[in-house]
């Protein structure tokens, strides 16, 4: 949740499109029973049908298909804003540096493979609205860098130095990335981010206990990196991986929990952390998100990896995989247009994750004033008051 500078203290009828993504068979053989039992299964096992057919859903996707040509794709607070200095564009946030403090607006950019994908109508605002409830959820755990929200799309935080590490917490063996468990381990690696992993398992498997795979960029990419890389390299001291460490295992295990109380399973995620003026590590950029984050359905998870399908995900999961499917998404220059069916189920799996963790109703916008006039407004009534 912050502009990412270099600590001061550290070195620098058919079978419909989404349907056949449901279907997809797994590259992997069939387990035995039993053998991914998922704990405590006493979920809800509505939220299936919630998901794939329902009046809400119908309902949402409609407004979704009409709301098309009008996405967040960029914002240029700097120019409207008083006060403002900079911006920096991320994948997905436009980061505005206002003093002691940044502005972070998340757009409705799709970024997938180091790249942005699409526009997704009201992905923004589901981001920054769902990581909002978990960072109110998770202070138990460890403080975080937010200090006002005062836009849908839009979070003020404190300044601090990020550490250019993710914390990726992972549960599960999946994942379709070149940094993905099921990617590495498919290719025979044993040993990874300092993890070494048994022979013989499967994908979509239950791994043992969590574990955690740290990365840093390098150019515009992740990297794996051990805990004694990140040591050595002086990315982190031995202190603050130890701290940073811990509280992304607790998070992490906090997460599924929840998510288990509301028929979902929390596969695998990232956390990012800095550290602010007075020393204290903060949690910042977002949590438990759809972007940062993998969920699957937990009622359907063990029928279906039993019979050899993928598990029914809510994230852009199926995104990344149709364009694996259509493309090089790594190393084409140009990419395919996303199909417009899939951006909708998109929209509507990100509203419906944001509905089921939180247990709230999404408030869909108005359109009667232009989203970048409303942030103009709001950012600037909020830093006014700063």
């Amino acid at each position: 949740m912050a502009q990412r500078i270099p600590p001061r203290s550290l070195n620098p009828p058919k079978t419909s499109f989404f349907q056949s993504l449901s279907l997809q068979k797994t590259k992997t053989l069939k387990l035995k029973p039993n053998s991914l039992s998922v704990k405590s299964l006493q979920t809800q096992p509505s939220s299936l049908d919630a998901l794939t057919s329902s009046a809400r859903r119908e309902e949402v996707r409609s407004i979704v298909q009409t709301s098309l040509s009008n996405c967040l794709s960029e914002t240029n607070l700097h120019l409207t804003v008083p006060g403002l200095k900079s911006k920096v564009r991320g994948k997905v946030r436009d980061i505005y540096d206002a003093g002691d403090y940044l502005v972070l607006v998340t757009t409705d950019r799709q970024s997938a493979f180091d790249r942005v994908l699409a526009n997704i109508p009201f992905k923004g605002q589901v981001l920054n609205e769902t990581s909002l409830w978990w960072f109110n959820q998770t202070q138990h755990i460890t403080p975080n860098a937010v200090v006002l929200t005062p836009d849908k799309n839009v979070t003020i935080a404190k300044k601090c130095s990020v550490f250019p590490v993710e914390f990726v917490v992972r549960g599960y063996v999946t994942g379709s990335t070149d940094t993905s468990l099921w990617t590495v381990y498919e290719k025979g690696d044993r040993n990874y981010c300092g993890n070494v992993l048994s022979d013989g398992m499967v994908k979509n498997q239950k791994l043992s206990a969590n574990i955690l795979t740290p990365t840093t960029k390098a150019a515009d990419h992740d990297v794996p990196v051990t805990p004694k890389e990140i040591v050595e390299r002086g990315l982190m001291t031995q202190a603050e991986y130890d701290e940073a460490s811990k509280k992304a295992l607790s998070l992490f295990e906090y997460g599924q929990s929840v998510a288990l109380q509301n028929g979902m399973i929390l596969v695998d995620t990232k956390y990012e952390f800095g550290k602010g003026y007075d020393g204290s590590i903060l949690l910042i950029d977002e949590v438990h998100t759809p972007d940062s984050s993998r969920y699957w359905i937990a009622h359907s998870y063990e029928e279906r990896i039993q019979s050899g399908l993928e598990p029914e995900n809510v994230d852009k999961e199926f995104l990344r995989l149709w364009f694996k499917d259509h493309c090089n998404p790594y190393k084409d220059e140009v990419l395919p247009d996303a199909p417009e069916e899939l951006v909708c189920e998109l929209a509507w799996r990100y509203i419906f994750l944001f509905e089921t963790i939180t247990k709230s109703k999404f408030e869909i916008p108005g359109m009667e004033e232009p989203v970048h006039d409303r942030i103009t407004r709001n950012v600037s009534q909020a830093l006014s008051s700063l």
